[in-house]
């Protein structure tokens, strides 16, 4: 290799890696304090559901779970920078929607249950197909 071409690859390199950096905007140990912080508030939404009872505990679980599944995707989407990463966050928050809905869908009986259920699972499917994903039915 010349000596020419070094500093040009040196350069590059340095491109690249100022680069990434600028994409994440955070640090891995940012990261991993966001995760944390991430995590505290989950298990302070699990916690307040302990109070409740029946299908709101039920809910409330859902909701709390859904809501750490997201900010964890969205974490790493920010992290990474990836276009990948960014689209896993519409399918994440889709399903998490949807797996709160059919739980609320359990306050109802009978018919009305099962049609609750049915526009929930309408309603993620359309928030996958906007996403571009398909559904993983």
């Amino acid at each position: 290799m010349s000596l020419r071409k070094t500093p040009l690859m040196l350069a590059g390199l340095l491109a690249l890696s100022v680069s990434y950096a600028q994409n994440t905007g955070m640090s891995r140990d940012q990261k991993q304090a966001e995760e944390d912080r991430i995590e505290q508030t989950a298990k302070a939404d699990k916690e307040a559901c302990k109070s409740m009872s029946g299908n709101a505990k039920d809910v409330c679980e859902a909701e709390a779970k859904a809501k750490e599944k997201v900010a964890k995707a969205e974490l790493d989407a920010r992290f990474s920078g990836s276009e990948r990463d960014r689209a896993k966050v519409a399918d994440i928050k889709a399903e998490a929607e949807y797996e709160v809905a059919k739980e609320r869908c359990e306050d109802q009986e009978g018919d009305a249950q099962r049609n609750c259920k049915q526009q929930a699972k309408e309603r993620e499917r359309a928030a996958r197909g906007e996403a571009g994903k398909a559904p993983k039915y």
